[in-house]
């Protein structure tokens, strides 16, 4: 990676101070100016963006890499070395020629046609976990309840691997996801990850079902020979991003709602309003903030600013999300503010693959969760929770609550 001249005056990752809130240092940023360098845990520096308008353009500039192995690529690891893999990169790390078709192969699976033939079946695992909990003591822990299992259900189903296993998938994301864990550690997650997906590949390969892979082994064979190491990396791309997304969502969103009582009762008031609230709690959170790194492939000016060809640079999506001149009164949660232009998905040809489905499972959970669950309220303090504040996606490891 190319050095930047002299160190960076801030130093990235930031930690929230507030559950509820991006890093204090955010808002500082954005009103000095839409560019600054940053030290990174590694001793490495890149760049980092704190406004909407220039989060968009890196975002949608093909001349910023989204390969993780690129020499400039700022990971967000203090051994600023990603984990080795011997199969080909996943969609999130591709970039073009290889991107696009790789991209539209798998596309037509997370349509809204086909999100909304698997709506009712969604349903029906969101009702039967709720009634589980009804019928369980209280409290209960909502995270280990419905916020990870229906995710993991839904990825299982969709992609054809057996939810027995989830366990064991859940471990290994667990360690993937954790920024302060070793190296090694790292590794060895991941290897026991791909072994796994390796295995159920080649299951597929040999007898391929309705499902997503079943179904992309069919289209390859179809157009000429199955990659095999391809299908493993998307499997575990979808996997891991299926279930660990919508599960922190799910949980910080009830939370969220159940600390804005005026904003739950305008949602079990008209259901209507769920979309809009979705994509609002979407916003305001921005759990996956590291997926908008990327890597200068060529000189390209930001706001004034030159960005050289092998330089990092941090797209500060939550920041962006709370740009005052893009968002009014971004701090506030307003389920119909009309905030679906937000950058959590990311922005351009990255853009999340699965928001449709993630979408329709956080409109379902909430709107059956507020609707069989009137009463629900925390038992716990706000203060006492578990939040995720070392890893690479925002959530919470546990929720009590109690009805």
């Amino acid at each position: 990676m190319t050095e930047l001249a002299e160190p960076g005056p801030v130093r990235y990752p930031m930690k929230r101070t507030c559950p509820f809130e991006p890093p204090p240092e955010y808002r500082t940023l954005r009103e000095a100016g839409p560019i600054v360098r940053a030290e990174l845990p590694s001793g490495r520096n890149a760049w980092v963006l704190t406004r909407y308008d220039e989060v968009r353009a890196v975002l949608g500039d093909t001349r910023f890499s989204s390969d993780r192995f690129h020499p400039g690529f700022p990971l967000i690891l203090k051994s600023g070395r990603t984990a080795k893999t011997r199969f080909k990169p996943s969609l999130i790390s591709m970039d073009p020629p290889e991107h696009g078709p790789a991209r539209r192969a798998v596309v037509g699976e997370f349509t809204v046609k086909r999100m909304t033939e698997l709506r009712p079946r969604i349903q029906k695992t969101v009702d039967g976990l709720i009634s589980a909990m009804l019928a369980g003591p209280k409290p209960a822990d909502l995270v280990a309840e419905l916020a990870l299992p229906v995710p993991s259900l839904v990825i299982c189903e969709l992609l054809g691997v057996p939810y027995a296993d989830h366990e064991f998938f859940q471990g290994r994301t667990r360690i993937v996801l954790t920024r302060d864990i070793g190296l090694d550690d790292r590794q060895q997650a991941l290897e026991d990850l791909w072994n796994y997906l390796d295995e159920l590949v080649a299951a597929k390969e040999a007898d391929p079902g309705d499902d997503l892979i079943g179904r992309q082994v069919l289209h390859q064979r179809a157009s000429g020979e199955v990659d095999h190491e391809a299908l493993v990396a998307l499997a575990s791309l979808l996997l891991v991003a299926g279930h660990e997304t919508v599960s922190n969502m799910i949980s910080l969103g009830i939370l969220a709602l159940l600390e804005h009582p005026a904003q739950l009762a305008a949602l079990k008031a008209d259901p209507g309003k769920t979309p809009g609230a979705v994509d609002e709690l979407l916003r305001y959170f921005t759990i996956a903030e590291v997926a908008t790194s990327r890597a200068a492939t060529a000189d390209v000016e930001i706001a004034g600013t030159v960005i050289r060809a092998g330089e990092g640079v941090i797209a500060l999506s939550h920041s962006a999300n709370r740009d005052e001149t893009s968002f009014a009164e971004p701090d506030v949660l307003d389920i119909e503010r009309g905030a679906r232009h937000h950058v959590a998905f990311g922005f351009g040809p990255h853009q999340c693959l699965g928001q449709n489905l993630a979408r329709m499972e956080l409109q379902i959970v909430f709107d059956t969760v507020f609707r069989r669950m009137p009463a629900l309220r925390l038992a716990a303090e706000v203060e006492s929770l578990p939040f995720k504040d070392d890893a690479t996606v925002y959530g919470l490891h546990e929720l009590p609550v109690t009805w």
